[in-house]
């Protein structure tokens, strides 16, 4: 097992744990306090860990080498996985504004106990932990899904900032967990807007950006001394690795053996400057 996928199983395997726990204690705060609240709060709990299950097959699916139907690898299952994240965080955030628009609407009070302060504060610091382990864990690993289920920690920590506010001044102003319930769904759909709209355009593709392009053509010519006009630069993205695609113009009187040969110094020294496994295609200088 890669140090990459360790991070990525340790991660998904400490989320389904410590949410699995978190849902018994806050249950069964819910029920010792009567709170409807906490109990809808402790399955909202029970909830991450199915984006956590996610996590560990993403994260397996997307190491698994390359074959005859997958040439270049399984890296974007990585993508599609946090997109299934994004996705959920969509429909938590959709839940909070329905909830939101009954609780208005009957005009329901949060009231809430002494346990219940203290399951709360203890989820919020049990899920901001998990989720600055995950941010942790994602640089290391430099992994799209290991961010998303950070995120996704982040949103259950916030709901349950709410519902802290509430037991604070719940039980002055009736609309109090309403109005704060809106403002997480806010919260946890621009957390699902930024997942969603990072790992899409990593699906579709990204034209690169213009200092990524001069870098690229700067390492290049560095590479051999003929003016090399590189140019047709594609960069396709597969998770864990990136195929580079790109033109350059030779004279039309070079040998084959020596345009084969500039070919390969370019490929290589894109590879140890980025990493990029690439592709070089010599074309005259007059065409």
């Amino acid at each position: 097992m890669t140090d990459r996928n360790k991070y990525i199983a340790r991660e998904g395997w400490l989320s389904i744990i410590g949410n699995v726990l978190l849902f018994i204690l806050k249950y069964w705060a819910g029920i010792v306090t009567g709170s409807i609240a906490l109990i809808a709060d402790a399955w909202h709990t029970l909830s991450d860990s199915v984006s956590s299950v996610i996590v560990l097959i993403g994260g397996k699916i997307s190491n698994k080498p390359a074959d005859e139907e997958h040439p270049f690898g399984h890296g974007r299952a990585e993508h599609i996985a946090a997109i299934i994240i994004g996705v959920l965080l969509a429909i938590v955030a959709f839940d909070f504004v329905l909830s939101s628009i009954e609780k208005f609407g009957i005009h329901e009070k949060t009231v809430f106990g002494t346990i219940a302060w203290v399951v709360t504060i203890l989820s919020i610091l049990i899920k901001e932990g998990m989720a600055q382990y995950a941010f942790w864990a994602a640089k290391k690993a430099n992994s799209s899904i290991l961010k998303a289920d950070g995120w996704h920690h982040r949103t259950d920590a916030l709901s349950s900032v709410v519902i802290l506010i509430g037991i604070a001044v719940g039980k002055y102003f009736w609309w109090t967990d309403a109005v704060l319930g809106f403002i997480v769904a806010i919260m946890i759909g621009y957390a699902s807007f930024e997942i969603l709209s990072k790992d899409i355009k990593s699906l579709l593709g990204e034209r690169p950006s213009d200092e990524l392009l001069i870098s690229i053509r700067e390492t290049a010519q560095k590479a051999c001394n003929t003016p090399l006009h590189l140019h047709h630069i594609h960069l396709h993205n597969y998770g864990n690795h990136t195929e580079m695609s790109c033109h350059i113009k030779l004279p039309p009187e070079m040998k084959l053996v020596e345009a084969h040969e500039i070919c390969s110094k370019i490929e290589q020294a894109i590879k140890n400057e980025f990493g990029y496994i690439s592709t070089v295609h010599p074309e005259p200088i007059n065409w």
